[in-house]
């Protein structure tokens, strides 16, 4: 039985996509550290289904400040891609590359801005790497969007495009450490399109 929407994920479905998170995220570890020039580590990631509404609670609530990257998902799996970035992360990443000392979000200009969308991409093709060596399948990605505003008003773009599809997204979240940082997390939302999931457990041989 085909699945219909991200309530249908049975346990099978969720370990699979668990692994795909892992091995994503020691790549996005992996790329970081060779970006940024210094040892990057990162916790095993957490990786749960939820609603819109539990996301932007993760973060104190819907007004709390973020940067937002939406990427699309194209080729054998179709969707889209959101990391959140919270304020320590733009600091490690930032600071690395630039170094800036962002004490606020009003410090970011076109170039910190420019900065952020390159992380972006490489921790992008670090997580649709991870899933196309498991799958076999070809995914290509977009250049990031970006913008800084309320985690709610970011969120509410990938809820009305997928309104018809689900309620539910895959969330994962990550916390990374180095010589400057020791606490800084990123969060990324896949959300492929419905049909490309079955697709993605068809190839992985889970029986829905």
């Amino acid at each position: 039985m085909a699945l219909n929407n991200y309530e249908d994920l049975n346990e099978m479905c969720l370990s699979a996509l668990c692994e795909i998170g892992n091995i994503g995220s020691g790549n996005a570890a992996s790329s970081l550290s060779a970006m940024l020039g210094q040892p990057i580590n990162i916790n095993v990631p957490k990786i749960s289904i939820l609603d819109y509404g539990e996301v932007a609670d993760n973060f104190g609530g819907p007004e709390t400040m973020m940067v937002g990257l939406l990427l699309c998902m194209n080729g054998d799996v179709n969707g889209m891609m959101m990391f959140l970035l919270q304020k320590e992360f733009a600091h490690l990443t930032l600071n690395a590359l630039l170094g800036e000392d962002l004490q606020d979000f009003s410090d970011v200009g076109e170039m910190e801005l420019s900065a952020m969308k390159e992380i972006g991409n490489i921790m992008a093709a670090s997580y649709v790497n991870a899933m196309a060596s498991m799958t076999g399948l070809a995914v290509d990605i977009t250049v990031p969007d970006i913008c800084i505003d309320m985690v709610g008003a970011i969120l509410s773009v990938p809820a009305i495009h997928y309104a018809n599809i689900s309620d539910k997204i895959i969330f994962i979240e990550n916390k990374f450490s180095a010589e400057t940082v020791n606490d800084a997390s990123s969060y990324v939302l896949m959300i492929p399109e419905v049909d490309s999931l079955n697709q993605i457990m068809t190839t992985l041989g889970i029986e829905l």
